[in-house]
């Protein structure tokens, strides 16, 4: 089993930047692809991006390609997410999630662990 912890969110005028940090419990972490998922309210949950098991590999959406960068570290067992260039539409919780199915997806039903959320707002 794997625990996710997500933390780095807050408030934070367009144009401006955010790292979340999603730090996970265990010894298997590398065994796990990695996606970033968000939800705003009165939404479905959509896809953001996602990093393959070794970090060599990464996927977004197209509305983050170009502002957003994945990473992950599997020596201290986490996950990041840079944004840059955030607009107000960015606003949303958001989650980090773990896969052990495939080598990555962009399908929430996909992944098998999810973190609380971090609620992340975008002021205009």
């Amino acid at each position: 089993q794997v625990q996710l912890v997500e933390s780095g969110g807050g408030l934070v005028q367009a144009g401006g930047s955010l790292r979340l940090s999603c730090a996970a419990s265990g010894r298997t972490f590398s065994s796990y692809f990695m996606g970033w998922f968000r939800q705003a309210p009165g939404k479905e949950r959509e896809f953001v991006a996602a990093i393959s098991r070794s970090g060599g590999t990464t996927y977004y959406a197209d509305s983050v390609k170009g502002r957003f960068t994945i990473s992950r570290d599997n020596a201290k067992n986490t996950v990041y997410l840079q944004m840059n260039s955030l607009k107000p539409e960015d606003t949303a919780v958001y989650y980090c999630a773990a896969g052990g199915r495939g080598s990555w997806s962009s399908s929430w039903y996909q992944y098998d662990y999810w973190g609380q959320g971090t609620q992340v707002t975008v002021s205009s």
